[in-house]
C-alpha cells in the first residue's frame, strides 16, 4: 500500500523541465509527484491538503501505537493520586493551599 495517492513518477530532469509552477499546479490539482534520480525516489511534491492528511494520519498512528503498547504491557496495577502526590511531598490539601500564580 502506498502512502501517496494518484502518484506519478518523474525524473529530476523532467521536474526541471516542468518547472516549479508546473509541479505546484499538479500538486494543487491533487496529484502526488514522486521525483526520482536514477530510478530511485528522492523527493515528493504534494498539495497542502494532502500534507495535512498525512500529518493527521501520522498523529493517529502514533496514538494507536501508544494504545497498543499500553495494552500489551498493562499489568493491571494502578497507582493512586494520593500515592503520587505523597512521592512528591504533597497531599491533596497542600495542593489546594498553593497560590495560583496565573
Amino acid at each position: 500500500m502506498s502512502i501517496l495517492h494518484n502518484s506519478r513518477e518523474l525524473s529530476v530532469s523532467d521536474a526541471v523541465r516542468r518547472g516549479v509552477a508546473g509541479l505546484v499546479a499538479d500538486a494543487e490539482g491533487g496529484a502526488d509527484l514522486v521525483v526520482t534520480r536514477h530510478h530511485r525516489p528522492v523527493a515528493a511534491v504534494v498539495g497542502m491538503d494532502r500534507l495535512a492528511e498525512l500529518d493527521r494520519a501520522e498523529s493517529d498512528l502514533r496514538d494507536l501505537a501508544l494504545v497498543l503498547a499500553r495494552a500489551a504491557t498493562d499489568s493491571g496495577h494502578r497507582t493512586s493520586l494520593d500515592d503520587v502526590l505523597g512521592a512528591f511531598g504533597h497531599t491533596r490539601q497542600s495542593l489546594a493551599e498553593l497560590e495560583d500564580t496565573d
